[in-house]
This record gives structure tokens, C-alpha cells and sequence, in this order.
């Protein structure tokens, strides 16, 4: 740990806790953090706990089996807000990644969109309406699923189907599956399509299950996709300790921007103790080279996995308030702009982030708000 920063800490309330992630290749800095002795050099003696589905990680830790968290972007806010069936605050000082999902249809479905492979067929805009034109040939309501209502995912794949014209809630159906129950039901014809994290889009396209459409990259740049969550009176009562979780995070960010350091990440991953997966699963992604079909048409999306530049660990307020706005037609009614702001300066901690930044000399925006949102 970096000695000036060390004088500067408070002490912490706490040494032992426990952290739950996901079978998710973006769940890199959580387990990377342990592999290289950052939680340790914080003073941390750090448990890992790998969970099957978002509303168990969610759960665990209001529970309080959980310290911390590996969380979806907005689903914090929407705990805070009591929408998601369950009314807790939950606040995050860091965002852990951005983008990292993809749009994986089902061979058959591909087929039947009949798209020649050219250098844009997986564009975004392209796949949505060669699928609103097969659409248009029979009733049938096709199926997609999203790993949890109130995660970037939805989001994503509701504004892909939107810019062909297909509403998503009357032309389609979007139902809610675990991340690795998705290959399955895409292969078993349950489902048409899903929006989910890597490897499961890689892993489709391995199996000859799925075809990657495309990426959220392509739709919405920048994306905040996990963070770190914590419940609001365990931040009250362990902000010393809250402190260098963070800071450990942040290092193992740092640690993953760096695509020298990605192939040992990829082998650290793919232990049993952590993902359980073949490296081959997890390389697509976390190299930026994706197949779209099983072993063609690879494309090179450098900014697919962001751990750390374009100020990647910032918890952007205008983000916040852009999923709250979009999500308007799931909660099925509008929240005001009174009490958006008022849930997204609770949950969205700017500050945590500016404390943890400055004692790593990292540069961090001095406003809350950017009036724009990159798009790809």
C-alpha cells in the first residue's frame, strides 16, 4: 500500500468482511483485489462469496451475511425507492465498471433475419430492424430475457428494440433470468434473445446456441454497469473500513485497465475457487475481441470491459437520473424530478468517490452532473 496514503487513513471499524460477486467476467476487480494482497495491504482480511442471481447478492446484504456488494448500476436506487419489491438504502461511492453486455440471439431467430455478414450487420440499428421485419411476418411475440428489471440491461435492450419501432412492452415480452440460466433457455427455445453480462454472450456464441447481435458498447457508451453497494447505516457505522475497501477496489481498477495485465486476469478468473470457467470463455471480452458466431466474424471493441479510464469509477449523478428517467415505462409511472434528485444524491455518493480519489492522487470531475452522455 502507498505509505503516504497509509498515514492518512482513519483506522478501521472493521478488518473481516464478507463480499459477494457474480459469475461475471466484470467481476475482475472484486476478485482481483484478494489475488494481489490489495485488501490486505488496506488491513482487510476479505471473504468472497460468489452468488447465482442479483436478488440473492441483494438480499445477503440487507440481510447483513454480506458487507459489501458487487451490485447492478440502478439497482440500489431502486431498493432505496421500494420498487423492486423491497424497500432498503443502499448506497455506492464507486463504480467498479462500465459497458460489458451484449445482445445474444438465438441461432434459429438469426436465420430467420437472414443479415449477410458485412462490416455492419451487427450495428445495432441494423439488427433491430432486420428483426422488426421478421416480426412483421407473424404474431408470434417473441421472448427476451434481462438479468434483472432494474439493471442496465433492460435499459439496453429496450432502447435496441426501440429503434427499430418495436415497443418492448406490447410487440415483445422481457422476462427476468439469472445470468447463467440464459445459454440454457436460449438452447432449450425458451427464450428468443437475452441482454447479459460476459462470458454468457461468449459462451452462447461457443455453443452454437446464440448469435451476439450486438453490444451495449454500440448503444449506450460509457454505460454505468456495476458498482460498489453497501447499506447506507453500514456505511454510517464502518466509514474507515468503507474507506479502504474502496481504495483497494480502486487499485485493482487501475490494475485491470491495463491490457498487459488482462491474459493473467483471464487465468485468475478462470480458477474454480472464483468464475469456474474455461479461460477461452472469458478471453472474447476482457481481450475486446468478440465473436459474434462461433469462430467468425470477430470484432474489436477495445472499450467493451472499462475498469478505469474515462473516469470509469465516477458515480455520475446525470447517469443516475438518466436510468431513474428511463425506467419510467417499468415502474409504470413517473417519478418527479424532485424526488429523482433527491434518491440519486443518497444513493450516487460523489463524495465517497472524491475522498477515496484524492488519497490516491487519481483525477476525478469537480461537478456531479455532465449535461452529455457518450454514445455509441
Amino acid at each position: 500500500m502507498n505509505q503516504i496514503t497509509s498515514n492518512k487513513l482513519p483506522p478501521a471499524e472493521r478488518s473481516d468482511l464478507s463480499l459477494g460477486y457474480m459469475r461475471l467476467s466484470d467481476s475482475a476487480p472484486i476478485i482481483i483485489a484478494q489475488e494481489l494482497g490489495l485488501y490486505a495491504d488496506y488491513g482487510l482480511n476479505v471473504s468472497l462469496h460468489r452468488e447465482v442471481s442479483w436478488a440473492n447478492i441483494r438480499d445477503k446484504m440487507i440481510a447483513g451475511s454480506f458487507d459489501a456488494c458487487q451490485m447492478l448500476a440502478p439497482m440500489g436506487m431502486a431498493t432505496t425507492l421500494g420498487v423492486a419489491g423491497i424497500r432498503a438504502p443502499i448506497i455506492s461511492g464507486l463504480v467498479l465498471s462500465l459497458n460489458g453486455n451484449g445482445i445474444t440471439l438465438s441461432s434459429s431467430l438469426w436465420q430467420r433475419l437472414q443479415l449477410d455478414s458485412a462490416a455492419n450487420t451487427y450495428d445495432p440499428l441494423v439488427t433491430a430492424q432486420a428483426l422488426k421485419a421478421e416480426m412483421d411476418k407473424t404474431d408470434h411475440q417473441l421472448t427476451f430475457a434481462s438479468v434483472h428489471n432494474f439493471s442496465t440491461h433492460t435499459l439496453i435492450l429496450r432502447q435496441w428494440l426501440e429503434l427499430a419501432g418495436i415497443d418492448p412492452d406490447i410487440d415483445a415480452r422481457i422476462i427476468v433470468l439469472p445470468p447463467e440460466q440464459m445459454v440454457d433457455s436460449l438452447a432449450q427455445g425458451v427464450i428468443d434473445g437475452f441482454c447479459v453480462g460476459e462470458p454468457w454472450n461468449s459462451i452462447a456464441v461457443e455453443y452454437g446456441a446464440g448469435v451476439l447481435a450486438t453490444t451495449g458498447v454500440r448503444l449506450w457508451n460509457g454505460a454505468p454497469d456495476k458498482v460498489l453497494g453497501v447499506m447506507e447505516n453500514w456505511h454510517g457505522k464502518n466509514p474507515g473500513t468503507h474507506l479502504r475497501l474502496r481504495l483497494a477496489l480502486m487499485e485493482a481498477c487501475r490494475w485491470m485497465a491495463d491490457m498487459a495485465n488482462r491474459e493473467q486476469a483471464i487465468q485468475i478468473l478462470s480458477q474454480s475457487s472464483y468464475l469456474d470457467l474455461p479461460a477461452e470463455y472469458l478471453r472474447p471480452s476482457l481481450t475486446g475481441k468478440l465473436f459474434h458466431q462461433r469462430a467468425q466474424d470477430q470484432s474489436e471493441q477495445t472499450d467493451f470491459h472499462v475498469f478505469d479510464h474515462l473516469n470509469a469509477g465516477f458515480p455520475w449523478r446525470s447517469d443516475a437520473e438518466r436510468m431513474i428517467q428511463q425506467f419510467t415505462p417499468v415502474l409504470g409511472k413517473q417519478i418527479d424530478a424532485e424526488k429523482t434528485r433527491s434518491i440519486v444524491q443518497r444513493c450516487y455518493r460523489t463524495d465517497l468517490y472524491r475522498e477515496a480519489a484524492q488519497l490516491l492522487n487519481i483525477d476525478c470531475p469537480a461537478q456531479d452532473y455532465r449535461e452529455s452522455h457518450a454514445k455509441g
